[in-house]
């Protein structure tokens, strides 16, 4: 006689539980508008921070300098959560909605 291992089996009981359940892969509006202004900020952040370095502005680069980092923490965090949206919005193999972290 053959040994059947039960726990791993498929019974009818299995099949006529009916479990519906709905796949929700509607797009994280709020997380999506988060990343999109961490990366506008972020780039306007760079943009004026090379501005005010290559000017001077305050006296010396370091007001610049300061402006420029702070921009590149923004969009760094915005341009990577902004691409996973695009890439599920637009169906490439491995990207989902789920990916963006709930804020």
């Amino acid at each position: 006689m053959a040994y059947v291992d039960h726990a791993f089996s498929i019974s009818d009981e299995d099949i006529m539980m009916e479990t519906s359940y709905t796949v929700n892969n509607r797009p994280p509006i709020k997380e999506i508008v988060l990343a999109v202004s961490l990366l506008v900020f972020g780039t306007f952040g760079i943009i004026c921070g090379t501005i005010m370095a290559y000017n001077r502005v305050g006296g010396d680069r370091a007001h610049g300098v300061f402006f420029a980092v702070l921009g590149a923490v923004l969009f760094i965090p915005g341009f990577y959560y902004t691409r996973i949206a695009y890439y599920a919005y637009k169906g490439y193999k491995g990207f989902s909605f789920n990916n963006i972290p709930s804020v």
